[in-house]
């Protein structure tokens, strides 16, 4: 059974100075959860966590991972400037972006971050709009085919539009050790929210043989060895969650099997982990404002798709817990809605749970992470508020909710508001 980190009491003195619908924050959950990531790596003396930016972009929580030690990934002009604003710098930042704007580029080179280049052809575009290459640069590696593990396929990297394959990488390197590049990192992101602990052992060796082959062939010094996200979270109550002390012993023994004896026990472990940051460590909380009798049960939400998207998007589960009601038994099916003018606006679709009152306080699981990032503003509907859930049990906005003049911000709307 999941367990919200509130409590139907504390929830009603929240919503009695912020209104539904809000998203929030564990603080207590995200510094265990960054410190049990540090400490699986610690046999690694260079090992950083780059949190994803775009999982939760939101100053408060960049700055608990930054105490936390954590640097961020960024992939985009306006979350460079947000590392920026909240102290980031050099290289305490990655940039991985694709389709990458000349402007984006020259940014991150201002700042010192790691470029991460998405294509060969990127070569010459960065140095044309930064000016040089950076001595300190890394490249995006996709090996193709599907990624398998015990014969099940995990993902298709040919179907994905990013990376270089195997032989561009090696030129790559080539190339840009000929224009000054010194230290070179690799990256690869195979297959997304993994359980069962193997993806990243698994994902290691293939990366690791990769450094191996390439520092043999182009003499080049590999300093780094990004092994992004991919470390999934247990949405269902079912799911086992990942062990990260296991799964950092996995990838320390292909470390030890396959760098150490090439020569490279030097080499940076990098993980950028924004789902298994965030994810359990972030509630959607609403309320239930309309129930609908017809050929199904309804119940409509004051939240929809334009607070959290992946469910509309991906068809994706989130837990629901109906506040005050965790030992009630779970014998009404729903679908439980949002207010778009849209038929998969729906947070849950023929979902045992219990009898849902008109007033009743409704928290959906798991969305700390690609959940308020991903919100839009279509028909109108306006982002929510963001707290966070201070250690001490003190709530703070971190983000106002949006208000009209904020929607109509960016239009000449003389005479209606």
């Amino acid at each position: 059974m999941k367990k919200p980190f509130v409590t139907a009491k504390q929830l009603e003195s929240i919503i009695a100075q912020y209104p539904t619908p809000f998203h929030i924050y564990d603080e207590k959950g995200i510094r265990a959860t960054a410190r049990s990531l540090l400490a699986a790596f610690k046999w690694n003396p260079g090992f950083k966590e780059y949190f994803a930016v775009k999982a939760t972009p939101n100053p408060a929580i960049l700055k608990i991972l930054k105490q936390e030690g954590c640097g961020v990934d960024c992939s985009s002009l306006t979350e460079l400037m947000l590392a920026e604003a909240c102290g980031f710098e050099g290289h305490e930042i990655m940039f991985s972006s694709n389709a990458t704007p000349a402007e984006e580029y020259r940014y991150a080179a201002q700042l010192g971050a790691i470029i991460n280049l998405d294509d060969i052809t990127h070569i010459d575009f960065l140095e044309q709009a930064a000016g040089a290459i950076p001595q300190t640069i890394c490249c995006r590696y996709n090996p193709g085919g599907d990624f398998t593990i015990h014969n099940q396929i995990m993902d298709s990297p040919k179907d994905a539009k990013y990376g270089m394959t195997r032989e561009q990488l090696r030129e790559a390197f080539l190339r840009l050790k000929a224009k000054g590049a010194e230290h070179f990192g690799i990256h690869a992101f195979l297959a997304s929210n993994t359980l069962g602990g193997e993806y990243y052992p698994v994902l290691a060796g293939v990366m690791f043989e990769m450094a191996a082959w390439l520092q043999q062939e182009t003499g080049v010094h590999i300093a780094f060895i990004n092994l992004s996200g991919g470390v999934g979270i247990p949405y269902k109550p079912e799911d086992k969650p990942n062990d990260i002390a296991a799964i950092g012993r996995g990838v320390e023994a292909q470390f030890k099997a396959i760098l150490a004896p090439a020569g490279m026990g030097d080499v940076a472990i990098f993980t950028e982990l924004g789902r298994f940051m965030l994810g359990p460590n972030g509630h959607l909380v609403a309320t239930a404002v309309h129930e609908k009798h017809i050929y199904k049960e309804y119940i409509g939400l004051d939240a929809c798709a334009a607070n959290l998207m992946r469910p509309a998007m991906y068809g994706a589960y989130h837990h629901i817990t109906v506040a005050g009601k965790e030992d009630a038994p779970a014998d009404q099916l729903y679908d439980v809605t949002g207010s778009l003018c849209e038929n998969n606006d729906k947070f849950a679709i023929d979902r045992m749970l219990p009898k849902i009152d008109i007033g009743d306080r409704i928290i959906l699981h798991d969305t700390g992470a690609h959940g308020f990032s991903m919100g839009y503003n279509y028909n109108g509907r306006l982002r929510s508020a963001e707290l966070l859930l201070r250690e001490d049990g003190s709530v703070e906005l971190i983000r106002r909710a949006e208000t009209p003049e904020d929607y109509f911000a960016t239009l000449d709307v003389t005479g209606i508001i």
